[in-house]
This record gives structure tokens, sequence and C-alpha cells, in this order.
């Protein structure tokens, strides 16, 4: 049985990984010549929108998904009308992509968001700036990531320079939130509805790139919460597969940011940390196997090896780490690999996880 997936980066390499014990074969399709997943499984190099190309991923595949929410739309379509049974579906990816319809969506369910206005004119700026106020935050609607396509505004000054810099482009404005921290919520259903929930990930971020994922985290009223909203979208779309939702945490509320339809960083914790890693129930769903128990077997911390990669001897001469390369090129700001810690309680988890960042990150603070 062959699993077809959009995009060869380190989700899908990891993908493929849980899957070959359930004895799946994999087959991505991936513009780059040296994706991560190229590793693992064969790759057909071309563009995602090579009609060819998704016929071929089509034909020889039991479904077809993705690694990377932001996947051309027209692609998933083409691959629909190709015959393959495309997951997640289709209209919760494109939710995704805009911002904009995913604020909609986060208010038509009733999930707390930040106060938003789109933006497509200087006009509706003015009006968006008087009517949500400094400070707040311009994003494009589409193909944000890593804290790329945003910019913090505190001054009527910053929000023209984001409107010269961006402006072209379809906008979102949104009040600043001063959160006292970040969480996401994990979550995986199947196609006969059944629903399974990790346990609540903390995040922290430095530069917009998450650094440091501890789970499980935070007091159980945060994770029903979270937990109450992530089911309501999975319901909403009669969703298939993987899907996170991440919120800020306000004086004890939680508000909601985003979500991404797709295995995700915050839960890489779960290979090591969990019964059944993000990975193995993202595959169970979609193909509407039982998906397994996503309970924790200990405490997880989970840091983004970020840039450079640290000699490899030093990661795996610390007691208990484990480490996952993913065979990219080296640069600034680029996510290369991950380690992970996991210990029977949160106090030492958080020591491990002090350790490690004062080692890798030494800029970063946790509380």
């Amino acid at each position: 049985m062959t699993v077809g997936i959009l995009g060869a980066g380190q989700l899908g390499r990891m993908l493929a990984l849980a899957g070959y014990p359930l004895g799946l074969d994999f087959l991505f399709l991936d513009p780059a010549k040296d994706a991560p997943a190229a590793r693992v499984a064969p790759v057909l190099q071309g563009s995602f929108t090579d009609r060819k190309l998704l016929g071929q991923l089509a034909r020889s595949s039991e479904v077809a998904t993705i690694d990377w929410e932001n996947v051309s739309v027209e692609a998933l379509r083409a691959l629909a009308g190709a015959g393959a049974r495309v997951a997640p579906p289709i209209p919760a990816v494109a939710t995704a992509q805009d911002r904009v319809s995913e604020k909609r969506l986060f208010e038509r369910l009733d999930i707390p968001t930040t106060r938003w206005r789109a933006v497509s004119t200087r006009a509706q700026l003015e009006r968006a700036l008087r009517e949500v106020g400094l400070p707040g935050v311009i994003k494009t609607r589409r193909l944000g990531y890593d804290g790329k396509g945003q910019a913090v505004v505190k001054t009527r000054e910053d929000a023209e320079r984001a409107w010269a810099e961006m402006g072209a482009v379809g906008l979102l404005y949104e009040e600043w939130i001063p959160f006292d921290c970040e969480v996401s919520i994990i979550g995986a259903r199947n196609r006969r509805g059944e629903i399974a929930v990790y346990p609540l990930n903390g995040n922290v971020h430095a530069g917009g790139i998450l650094r440091l994922t501890r789970a499980p985290y935070g007091p159980p009223r945060w994770h029903r919460l979270a937990a109450r909203y992530l089911e309501s979208v999975l319901t909403h779309f009669h969703y298939t597969g993987i899907l996170t939702i991440e919120f800020f945490v306000r004086n004890g509320r939680l508000v909601a940011n985003e979500m991404a339809p797709r295995v995700h960083n915050s839960g890489h914790w779960t290979i090591e940390g969990a019964v059944t890693s993000q990975f193995e129930n993202h595959l169970r769903a979609i193909l509407n196997l039982p998906l397994g128990s996503t309970r924790p077997t200990g405490y997880s911390a989970m840091l983004n090896l970020i840039g450079t990669m640290p000699p490899r001897a030093t990661l795996l001469g610390w007691e208990g780490v484990r480490l996952h390369e993913y065979d990219k090129e080296p640069r600034p700001g680029r996510k290369i690999g991950h380690c992970t810690v996991v210990e029977p309680t949160r106090a030492r988890r958080d020591r491990r996880a002090r350790q490690l960042l004062s080692e890798l990150a030494p800029g970063i603070r946790i509380p």
C-alpha cells in the first residue's frame, strides 16, 4: 500500500519513517533535488502543479497527503480529479492558507481569536488602525510561516513602512496580544470520526521560529479548552489526518492564532514521548485505521536545531538525548534537525530543557 505525499521535506521524511513498520510504501512529489525525504523513499522531481506527475502520483497511491500546508490547492484538486483520495480535506487546507478565512472559521465556531480586519487598500488599513488600535501586527494573508510575511506595528509610521513592503498583496491587521505563553494542541481524526488528541504543548519561539516545545504543558483546564476547540474544527471539516491549532495564552485565556492541517513541529516530541507518534497517527487516520494511543510516556522537551548542526558526538554524549538530523544544507534560520529528551517528572524535564538551551541556544530563556 503506497501513500503519496506532496512535499518531501523533513515532515514527509518522518512520515515515511513512521510508516515503514506498518508495511507502507511512499512516493513523494517535490521540486527540490536534495529533499530530505529522498534519502528514505522515491521522489518524483518536478513542480507541484505538473499535471503529468500529479497523475502518476494519483495512480500509484492509495491516498495522497501533504507535508506542507502551502502546497497548491489546484494541485490537490488535480490529484482528486485524477482519482486520488486526498487527505486532509482540500477545504481545510484552503482555509489554513488564507489567514482571513482562518479567522472567519474561528469566529464561526466560537473559538476566541484576536480582533482583526482584512486589508487590501490603504483606506482599509487606516480603518483597521482606528478600529483595532495600536499596537498590532500586519500579516500577509498567504504564505507566511516561521515569522515571515508579518510586521509588528507600534506606530502609524510602522504601518506605513509595512504597507510599502507588503501592500501589493492581501493583508490582515490584528491586535498585538501581550501573551503570557504560547501553546498548541494536536489531534487526529480518521474517516470513521474517531478522534485522538495529544497533551497540550508549551512552545517558545525566537525570531518567529519555534525553538523549544515541552509536553505535557499547562493546567488541565487549558488542555480541555484547546481540545474542545480542536475537535470543533475537526468535526466541521469532517477532517481526516492530523490537525494543529496554535494559541496565545493571556491571563489564563486561550486565543487562537492559526491552524496547520498537517503534522506539526511542536509534535516532534511524540516520536519518543508518546505511545503513538503524530506521524503514525496521521497515517492511521488517512488510511482509516484505528488511531493509536496519544498517552505521553513521560515529560518531554524537544529543541529545534537551527542554522548549524552541533557536533553529533556532543549531542549523543548527553544522557537520554535523541537526535534527528534532516539531511538539509545548513543556513541561517533553517531547521536542520531536532533533539528530544523524555524525563519521569516535569521538574526534571524543565531542568534538562534549560540545560539544552544553555548549550545550544544560550540567548533563549524559559520560565
